[in-house]
């Protein structure tokens, strides 16, 4: 899928959301490994990451080409400064209405509306793909995202106590959410 889009931050900077590609996967590799390390409420950690450079530029090339699935980037200044995508649950009939929103931010631009900018840009992809539901795992706890999510329409519709095993701070409770588009 393609993406590109412009948007004005909250500290009056611009961002360019756009779908990613084989030129930024060192970059993007390098972001991944950062905003993972920056909070406990990601999915895994840097040194699990199953990606090294090439492959990242890869799964970008693969985003961009899909009909259906798009990892788009946020660049401000030049610079990578987080990324979101929506991923398709699965391609058999029960299964292919439905897709997944995964983002990160690095913390630097944490509270300037990036996020905001992000899900906004994943939701039209996702409608623009024909999906009927988007849905997303975030941990309990992380209230900031829960209301960000809330404010798309999302819906909780379930909890896993103990969805997660954090190396620092033991069980962490998932919230299972979805918007119907």
């Amino acid at each position: 899928m393609k993406y590109n889009q412009k948007t004005i931050l909250k500290n009056g900077k611009e961002a360019l959301l756009r779908n990613g590609d084989k030129a930024d996967g060192k970059e993007v590799f390098e972001v991944f490994n950062l905003t993972h390390a920056e909070t406990d409420y990601l999915l895994s950690y840097p040194d699990e990451n199953s990606y090294d450079p090439e492959q990242e530029a890869q799964f970008l090339e693969e985003k961009t080409n899909s009909s259906n699935e798009i990892e788009i980037i946020a660049v401000v200044d030049g610079k990578i400064a987080g990324t979101a995508g929506i991923e398709a649950v699965g391609k058999k009939f029960k299964l292919k209405h439905r897709a997944e929103l995964g983002i990160s931010i690095l913390k630097e631009y944490w509270g300037l509306g990036l996020g905001k900018a992000l899900i906004n840009a994943c939701v039209q992809c996702a409608k623009d793909a024909g999906y009927k539901q988007l849905e997303l795992n975030v941990v309990a706890e992380n209230e900031r995202a829960i209301a960000l999510y809330k404010s798309f329409g999302f819906v909780e519709f379930g909890r896993n106590p103990k969805g997660f095993n954090s190396r620092t701070s033991g069980f962490q409770e998932l919230a299972y959410m979805l918007l119907e588009l």
